[in-house]
């Protein structure tokens, strides 16, 4: 295993040791995190003054920066990779301003006091994968039909039917009734079959053509042709992709109503 750069760790360091910390880590590009009472200013696009306050700074290996309060996840300021920092004392304070040049903007943050300042070598080399449960599925498709197709308007979840719960119920952009059947992992003859009984009962109390479709990342060997010979569709979709629906912001408050309704 190769050496790595030790951990540094300074609590309360007095601002002549605290800048040269800091000029040390940025010129290495290594991460540094300080926690302390600070002020920030900005300059760019628009601007913004965050008034003293103690708060976490991060300052990552690309050049980001990251301000975030004691609660919540996200930062109150930041600044995206690439940033040039130039730490000063100003004053009696520790003062690190962070410079992008497209498009110019700026972050100043002025530290009053620094309880502590870490100076991390990380290496990260794990591939992120994310994926989604099916109940994630469901809420995937309720927030973004198009997932099963173009025109899939959703009527209900967790319908039931005589053989059991429909995951998604709705029509289709030719008005036909749409009975989706969800399966994280690769679908078999079995989930087939299940959706074939499911088609059936809601074919069974409605006046309209009734299609089923099968979600998954895959068909095992022959489902396909079950498929067809059942008069059903199949649909390719990626748990991961439903993840990603998911962590969009703008979808935080319909995944709220849809927890909300299962409670109810």
């Amino acid at each position: 295993m190769s050496s790595r750069e030790p951990v540094i760790v300074a609590q309360n360091p007095a601002v002549e040791r605290a800048v040269l910390l800091v000029r040390e880590a940025l010129s290495k590009r290594r991460a540094l995190v300080i926690v302390g009472n600070c002020w920030v200013d900005y300059r760019g696009r628009a601007s913004s003054k965050l008034e003293l306050g103690e708060r976490i700074v991060i300052f990552k290996e690309d050049g980001s920066v990251l301000v975030h309060r004691p609660v919540g996840y996200e930062p109150v300021n930041w600044q995206p990779p690439g940033c040039v920092f130039q730490p000063i004392i100003f004053g009696n304070s520790l003062q690190i301003r962070a410079v992008r040049r497209k498009p110019p903007e700026s972050v100043r943050i002025s530290f009053e006091s620094v309880y502590l300042l870490l100076v991390l070598s990380l290496v990260d080399e794990g591939v992120f994968a994310l994926y989604a449960s099916e109940e994630d599925m469901q809420k995937a498709i309720l927030i973004e039909p198009s997932l099963v197709e173009d025109g899939f308007k959703p009527i209900a979840y967790e319908k039931k039917v005589e053989p059991g719960f429909v995951d998604v119920y709705g029509v289709d952009k030719a008005g036909r009734f749409v009975v989706v059947e969800i399966k994280r992992k690769t679908a078999s003859k079995e989930a087939a079959l299940q959706l074939s009984k499911y088609v059936d009962a809601v074919r069974s109390s409605v006046n309209r053509e009734v299609r089923g479709v099968l979600a998954a990342p895959s068909l095992a060997r022959g489902v396909q042709r079950l498929l067809e010979t059942l008069g059903l569709d199949f649909k390719s979709l990626d748990p991961r992709r439903c993840a990603e629906v998911l962590s969009q912001p703008e979808t935080r408050r319909l995944q709220e109503f849809f927890e909300e309704k299962k409670r109810d």
